[in-house]
């Protein structure tokens, strides 16, 4: 094959994976979207509240780039909320390194996370958002460790951070 037919391939191959995620997100059901949640705003709200890089995450289903979150090298005792509306989403007792580049977690506090199937990159991942706004957080997948055996790939700029109080002795 010489370098003309392979780049001709290549861009080939790129389309149709292109085309292929714009089709499926056409027919994909975005449950999320589709939800009622107990904190609503306008868009032009949740720009005045949120940097453009968390409404890029939270609003647009955003991802910001790999390793680059302060977050990923927390390792204080706390909890960590969403960004849009302060709902308490993980502890961090459950945060671990799994060496992608955002912060993991084997299980979310419970009733903090909603989720749905995404279709953007034309497999199926499963989409984590925030149970009271919405908010995109990132996806789960199946390679985490025990107990769940589950890895919530988060954004870093889907959170905040509260650590825990020292407690008086």
């Amino acid at each position: 094959m010489n370098r003309r037919n392979f780049l001709y391939a290549s861009a080939g191959t790129l389309a149709i994976v292109a085309g292929g995620s714009a089709f499926f997100r056409l027919f994909a059901v975005d449950n999320a979207k589709a939800e009622t949640f107990e904190v609503t705003k306008t868009d032009a709200e949740w720009r005045n509240i949120l940097t453009p890089g968390q409404y890029n995450i939270l609003r647009e289903e955003g991802t910001e780039p790999p390793f680059s979150s302060p977050l990923l090298n927390e390792h204080r005792a706390g909890i960590f909320h969403c960004a849009g509306c302060d709902l308490a989403l993980y502890s961090s007792k459950t945060k671990f390194e799994s060496g992608t580049g955002w912060p993991s977690f084997w299980e979310a506090l419970p009733n903090a996370v909603g989720t749905n199937s995404d279709y953007a990159l034309v497999m199926e991942r499963t989409e984590v958002h925030c149970r009271r706004c919405g908010g995109h957080l990132g996806h789960v997948f199946d390679d985490g460790p025990p107990p769940t055996g589950k890895r919530h790939c988060i954004d870093g700029l889907a959170l905040g951070f509260k650590a825990d109080s020292p407690t008086a002795s």
